[in-house]
């Protein structure tokens, strides 16, 4: 049985076909859902259709999610189409190159910390916002991503650790500001992947080999792994969990040490 079978979900910040918005979409899409992917402008939107032609996507839709009334825009086209949505994925971070490699006290800038805040964590608020409507009453879910750079620090991740802190906290914040109307609002916090965005940090392979020698699994996650986790929480067979961080990354995130045999 398809446990999102004819779900409505629209899904924000498919970059290209190795991200993981785009496993996400072809785990939920396998599922049974229905799904509307946004592109973040004409110049990324062949990389975003790449994406659909797999999954049956029913509307292509730009957005801009640091623009409230491209937001507002994306929102309006998805009632039009649909009426009502059932889940949301928001897979969205950025932060400036400059500020993803060197010592964080170094590189830290105010405008690099308004940039990575805004884009990666006030964007899920603006996107629940505008959407709560189409939401209500359904058991429906917002979704995003977070990493483990939210709660340890992590070579080069720098502001966006900070920001994915604030992520984490947005989604608590989320949870019990839209419980009453039904809606769910959970995380995932997954393991390194790579992806485009992933390798805009400095050291990023290293970081892929160290975390495989340390996960309890011994390997690093799959996009599709992450995928089935999401649909998974968007889903009614999670429809008591709300206000989650849930961790896929082969366990990684539950160890202190490494291998005692190997330190003389």
């Amino acid at each position: 049985m398809s446990f999102l079978k004819d779900k409505r979900i629209l899904i924000v910040g498919v970059a290209n076909k190795f991200s993981i918005a785009a496993g996400i979409a072809e785990s939920m899409h396998s599922q049974g859902a229905n799904i509307i992917l946004s592109y973040q402008s004409d110049r990324l939107k062949k990389k975003v259709e790449q994406v659909g032609r797999n999954i049956n996507c029913e509307a292509y839709i730009e957005c801009d999610v640091s623009n409230d009334e491209s937001i507002a825009n994306l929102i309006n086209e998805v009632d039009s189409k649909w009426g009502y949505l059932d889940g949301l994925v928001h897979a969205v971070g950025f932060a400036p190159a400059n500020e993803l490699e060197g010592d964080f006290t170094e590189v830290a800038t105010r405008e690099g910390f308004k940039i990575a805040h805004d884009i990666s964590v006030f964007s899920f608020t603006a996107l629940a916002k505008a959407s709560r409507k189409l939401m209500k009453d359904r058991n429906a879910a917002l979704l995003t991503l977070s990493y483990l750079g939210a709660v340890r620090t992590l070579p080069n991740y720098n502001v966006m650790g900070v920001a994915k802190a604030g992520l984490e906290s947005t989604t608590r914040y989320l949870a019990n500001s839209l419980g009453k109307e039904n809606i769910r609002v959970n995380a995932i916090s997954a393991g390194p992947v790579k992806t485009l965005a992933a390798s805009g940090i400095k050291s990023f392979r290293k970081m892929l080999s160290y975390n495989a020698s340390r996960a309890p699994l011994m390997r690093n996650i799959t996009t599709e792994e992450v995928g089935n986790a999401a649909a998974f929480l968007c889903s009614d067979l999670a429809s008591g969990i709300t206000g989650e961080i849930l961790y896929v990354d082969a366990g990684f995130n539950i160890t202190a040490m490494g291998d005692l045999s190997e330190v003389d």
